[in-house]
């Protein structure tokens, strides 16, 4: 078929496209395209050639047509357009053009609405906080509060004085001086090893590159509140045992009562520990009752420092409720015969064959309180 009279038959079919109903138009343009298809396939090139022309002429004679090839999409911007119709009804009959030994015209028609995240297949783009949020630290420790000896083997041992006989006194004359005897007692502490361990995958390190930072502080921090409550345990032997009681006074009065009893013994207060709960009840103590809060004589807070006649107040959760320290903390001493070591091995077990890691904190340490009248251990709901 000619070039010529393939577009005289594409005008005709547009021509009697008009007044007909939407099957009458699809019958048509079906039939149309059943007969022209081997024209249309030996005939490509003179197609191709004067393609352009075709629709610009089309476009011309139909004035709302826009056949969009590039993006497949006809959008409808009139009613009267006929032929326009047609298309967009027939749009599975109507091939798109490509180069080569076959030209086909296809228009595609797609519904269109707003884009939301519903559109996305799999998972959005994310940013990434590698910093753990870990439970905290205890706010203060008991290695905090004491001085630190490290010696070479398992065991400690100090001297403690103990009551003797006799005293010094006037001589009367011509009688024998006074005699004193003096005695002591030799205390032994000995170190142990206070530990644990963590094991996980390689593939878990590999895969969450934040355990690396994470596993060392999270042993720090727990293995610090191991050795506080086993720190606590000596501490509550040891100590000497407090005779103040509640009735007749409240929590701060109890607390300058404590460094009273110490100051009658001659030792010094350098710090009192009690609970957070305990801590916050001294700050809201009122004057009198009902006349307001104000802390009572003696105690002091400035720059989140609590001071009981200038002793520092500090907040430690190792202990139990209600419970308190008064006392001279350089007179205990944390003894360390090996310091905290925090080591990793693939080899540990069968961590070899199972691609694992095992990561250990220890340390090898007592704790040694070397004066027990120095320290004493309270409790404010004692009657």
């Amino acid at each position: 078929m000619e070039s010529k009279d393939f577009t005289a038959e594409l005008k005709e079919l547009a021509s009697n496209l008009e007044g007909k109903s939407k099957q009458e138009v699809k019958d048509a343009i079906e039939a149309f395209e059943v007969k022209n298809k081997e024209a249309i396939n030996s005939q490509v090139k003179e197609v191709k050639d004067g393609f352009d022309a075709q629709v610009k002429e089309l476009q011309k004679q139909h004035d709302e047509l826009n056949v969009k090839m590039q993006s497949r999409e006809v959008k409808e911007a009139g009613k009267g357009d006929v032929l326009k119709k047609a298309i967009k009804n027939s749009f599975e009959s109507i091939k798109s053009v490509e180069s080569g030994a076959k030209k086909q015209f296809k228009t595609e028609i797609k519904a269109v609405g707003d884009m939301t995240t519903s559109n996305l297949s799999g998972d959005e783009p994310r940013d990434y906080n590698f910093d753990v949020v870990m439970f905290p630290n205890q706010k203060v420790n008991v290695s905090d509060l004491v001085s630190q000896i490290n010696i070479s083997g398992g065991t400690y041992t100090f001297t403690r004085e103990v009551v003797g006989e006799g005293s010094i006194s006037s001589q009367t004359e011509g009688a024998s001086k006074s005699q004193i005897d003096y005695d002591f007692l030799s205390v032994d502490v000995s170190t142990n090893f206070l530990a644990g361990f963590a094991r996980y995958s390689k593939k878990m390190r590999n895969n969450l590159p934040y355990l690396q930072s994470f596993i060392p502080k999270a042993l720090r921090r727990d293995y610090a509140k191991a050795e506080n409550s086993s720190f606590n345990a000596v501490l509550a032997a040891e100590a000497t045992a407090s005779t103040q009681v509640i009735t007749g006074q409240n929590k701060p009065e109890m607390l300058i009562a404590e460094v009273a009893t110490l100051d009658a013994l001659d030792r010094d207060v350098n710090a009192i520990v009690l609970t957070s709960d305990d801590y916050h009840s001294i700050l809201s103590t009122e004057k009198s009752t009902g006349a307001g809060y104000g802390l009572p004589f003696g105690f002091t807070y400035n720059n989140e420092i609590m001071r009981c006649l200038g002793i520092p107040v500090l907040k430690a959760n190792w202990l139990a409720d209600n419970k308190y320290y008064v006392g001279d903390w350089s007179r205990i001493n944390k003894v360390v015969t090996e310091g905290l070591s925090l080591a990793f091995s693939e080899e540990d077990s069968d961590n070899f064959v199972k691609n694992n890691i095992t990561a250990r904190i220890e340390s090898q340490v007592a704790l040694a309180v070397e004066d027990k009248l120095a320290i004493i251990y309270g409790d404010f709901t004692a009657e």
